[in-house]
């Protein structure tokens, strides 16, 4: 479905998520992020949207961070029409907390995933790249671009990590339109989203990775004195792609976390 730039995809009935990806990927990441844990809870309505420039969704005039704020809050209460849970991974995470900023009023409850804090590529205390297991065999089986894509990150390189690699991760990057993101696309705001005019007591729920090379988990912990009703975990052998490299664990803690809250 479209809203003017926006691709998106509507999921299951009930209290209704709005998902929102991190710089370079789409829904689809999301999906085999969440869909998992939401087919397991009943009473919820996913919606997945493709920022501008990734995924389905056109760019159109965009050009910062301000520009997909608004395009976002015009889905939110042009399609979505009531209150929602917000999810947003690592820069969806930064669009998050600008949405909170704003328009605290739409907003039920908040998940982050490996939210970026500070914008820019590698701000912030980020953590070198710490292999914690690897296959080589796998690894010589790839193709040399193959293999270059997957070990830039990720920390847990074994065969299961390889294959949702494969079909959550390099679609969705090679979806991009990177002329616009590395040309265009800037993805500071003109404000700071974590300024808030008083600290937010939604539930949230922040979710970091403790071998995080893109935005690391220490500073993570710091949105706990702005949103004051927050469970934090960082979890170990885990990566900037937490969510394919210990599906288990980011399973249960979402799952677990939207049942008591």
């Amino acid at each position: 479905m479209k809203y003017g730039i926006i691709d998106y995809e509507v999921i299951g009935e009930g209290t209704p998520v709005l998902i929102i990806h991190g710089w370079g990927i789409s829904r689809l990441t999301m999906k085999g992020a969440f869909e998992p844990v939401f087919t397991e809870l009943e009473g919820y309505r996913r919606y997945y949207i493709d920022l501008p420039g990734m995924g389905d969704s056109e760019h159109g005039d965009v050009k910062n961070s301000d520009d997909i704020l608004e395009l976002i809050h015009g889905f939110a209460v042009d399609v979505i029409g009531e209150p929602f849970i917000i999810i947003g991974q690592s820069y969806g995470g930064l669009l998050t907390r600008g949405f909170v900023n704003k328009y605290p009023d739409l907003i039920k409850k908040i998940i982050l995933l490996v939210p970026c804090i500070i914008p820019g590529v590698r701000q912030g205390r980020v953590e070198p790249l710490t292999v914690v297991e690897k296959d080589e065999e796998l690894l010589s089986s790839l193709t040399q671009d193959e293999r270059d894509n997957f070990t830039m990150m990720n920390v847990m390189l074994t065969k299961e990590v390889w294959e949702r690699y494969n079909k959550y991760l390099l679609p969705a990057l090679n979806s991009a339109d990177w002329d616009f993101l590395n040309n265009v696309l800037e993805g500071s705001f003109s404000f700071d989203p974590d300024d808030l005019q008083e600290p937010c007591t939604k539930p949230c729920l922040i979710i970091a990775a403790k071998q995080d090379t893109e935005v690391g988990y220490k500073d993570q912990f710091d949105l706990m004195q702005k949103y004051t009703n927050a469970t934090y975990c960082a979890v170990e052998r885990a990566g900037h792609n937490l969510q394919i490299e210990q599906p288990e664990i980011f399973e249960g803690l979402v799952k677990n976390w939207l049942m008591t809250h």
